[in-house]
């Protein structure tokens, strides 16, 4: 498939299909004429790039799950790992923005806001 096929049916630009390629995200072949050819596997992986992006996955996780993705024999198994990892992280930032909501609150009624012991 040529990559104005593949950008149109994933609903993305020529552009970012390049981009994705140049990171390693998905790959062609070039034909006799220069063009590229991506497999017709090419577009459900771009359709869960684009998920897992909506997930809050960073391009390079997503590059790293591919990679895993190959390697494992159980795919399912190795996504939720994967998404476990993710949660962790997401829980994380939650506490994270928690504590720095509770530390605001509390100098939003004093006198200098920005002055005071702050535990960091």
């Amino acid at each position: 498939m040529r990559i104005g096929e593949l950008a149109e049916r994933a609903r993305l630009t020529t552009d970012a299909v390049r981009f994705y390629e140049k990171v390693g995200l998905v790959s062609s072949r070039r034909l006799s004429n220069g063009y590229r050819d991506f497999p017709p596997e090419t577009l459900p992986w771009l359709e869960y790039v684009r998920t897992a992006q909506r997930l809050g996955f960073s391009l390079a996780e997503i590059v790293r799950a591919g990679e895993r993705r190959k390697d494992s024999p159980d795919t399912a198994a190795a996504l939720s790992a994967l998404f476990a990892e993710k949660i962790e992280v997401i829980d994380a930032r939650i506490a994270d923005l928690a504590a720095m909501r509770t530390e605001l609150t509390e100098r939003v009624a004093t006198a200098c806001p920005l002055q005071g012991a702050a535990t960091a």
